[in-house]
């Protein structure tokens, strides 16, 4: 399946994608693509049941908005340098261990919402990115058992602030975590809808010109060991995000660094996940 929500924000509502591409409206048997949802075993629940009721479920209008493809989660794990190449872009060691960092949950909003450069910024980068959400409570779990706690994927462009990230003193999150810092989605597909996550061509352009290009087999940690290794040190939860690092070909490692600016635009897509767009807008205060 290919879970989605619709609506403006603050008031989604869960649906899926047909085979057709279909937005069709599951409202009327799941609340929300959350926590609980997942942790009930949802999203086998809500299989079952539409293999009699599909048809009954109401179309999406094509216009309405996509949401996040789930529900606010309790936290999004970051991975970062987990690339080979992107590691050498940077002109950082190929890390020894997973290097993690957080962005705030209120990051989260669409794959389709604007991009919104974030008030005195001056280096917003983007970063194509596949993440997987957490089906069932994990913690201290093997490698040989991480992937059952797979709800599925999605993608997430993790959008930086490098200089809030690496100029400002502390810890990387302050230039993670600004409002859609983390649009997500469109949809989040069930494992039995991707055959190989570790063998997923990725990109990413800015007004045309593709700035990323690589493939999932590129990453250093696979997701096995994410999973189990994160889990030694927090406990995930159902519905968490874990989202599992940027290839090479990021704004801050081109020479000179590359930065957006109010009407660029960010076309990305993850083999399987679809696709998705952004449009960076400036700061206004409301």
């Amino acid at each position: 399946m290919k879970l989605c929500r619709f609506g403006e924000m603050g008031r989604e509502k869960p649906a899926l994608v047909t085979a057709r591409g279909v937005r069709r409206d599951v409202s009327g048997h799941a609340r929300d693509f959350d926590d609980a949802f997942f942790a009930a075993g949802g999203a086998e629940k809500l299989s079952a049941w539409l293999r009699a009721n599909e048809e009954t479920c109401g179309v999406v209008p094509e216009s309405a908005r996509w949401g996040a493809c789930i529900a606010r989660p309790s936290k999004i794990v970051c991975i970062g340098l987990n690339y080979a190449r992107h590691a050498a872009e940077t002109g950082k060691e190929v890390p020894k261990e997973p290097v993690i960092f957080m962005k705030a949950p209120s990051a989260l909003c669409g794959a389709f919402d604007d991009l919104v450069i974030p008030k005195n910024s001056q280096k917003t980068d983007w970063e194509v990115e596949l993440a997987l959400v957490i089906g069932k409570r994990a913690s201290y779990v093997s490698e040989a058992e991480a992937m059952g706690h797979v709800a599925g994927y999605c993608m997430l462009n993790d959008y930086s602030e490098r200089a809030f990230q690496l100029e400002r003193a502390g810890q990387w999150v302050k230039g993670k975590s600004c409002d859609t810092f983390a649009p997500l989605g469109p949809y989040l597909a069930t494992p039995d809808e991707i055959r190989d996550p570790h063998n997923l061509a990725l990109g990413l352009s800015v007004n045309g010109v593709v700035r990323q290009n690589s493939n999932t087999s590129d990453l250093i940690f696979g997701l096995p060991k994410l999973i189990s290794y994160l889990s030694e040190f927090m406990t995930l939860l159902p519905g968490d995000v874990i989202s599992t690092g940027t290839p090479e070909g990021v704004g801050l490692g081109m020479k000179p660094p590359q930065y957006l600016k109010p009407g660029d635009v960010v076309e990305l897509f993850v083999e399987g996940l679809g696709k998705a767009k952004q449009k960076a807008v400036a700061y206004h205060a409301s």
